[in-house]
């Protein structure tokens, strides 16, 4: 029961119960990426995603983030780009937790370049 409602009630959780028949009856699958989101795009050119699991926008990769703001490119058509060694997987937006990057977190002595007005 909590699931249906949650499924009702919440965009954060997937999909809402609107988006859900909109999807059913006007969306045509567009396709996918590695992380499964899911892409789609109806007759009028509106187009949307259903994201596999936790919404993070950051998850889109960047030939869908073209494709869903329109942007004409020559990797639009091609969905499947070959990765870099250089280039690192997703990770997903770290701020306020623990493994949040913090300049100076590890240097222990390293002195400020300026000072405190406060002190």
């Amino acid at each position: 029961m909590l699931t249906l409602f949650k499924k009702i009630f919440t965009w954060w959780n997937q999909d809402t119960f609107g988006t859900r028949l909109k999807t059913i009856f006007f969306g045509k699958l567009a396709g996918t990426d590695q992380f499964g989101n899911k892409y789609y795009e109806d007759k009028k050119g509106k187009r949307w995603v259903i994201y596999s699991d936790v919404i993070d926008a950051s998850k889109i990769p960047v030939e869908w983030y073209s494709w869903m703001h329109f942007t004409p490119n020559k990797i639009e058509k091609k969905h499947e780009l070959e990765k870099y060694e250089w280039q690192k997987p997703h990770q997903s937006n770290l701020t306020g937790t623990e493994e949040a990057y913090y300049p100076n977190k590890n240097k222990d002595g390293v002195k400020k370049k300026y000072t405190s007005w406060k002190e």
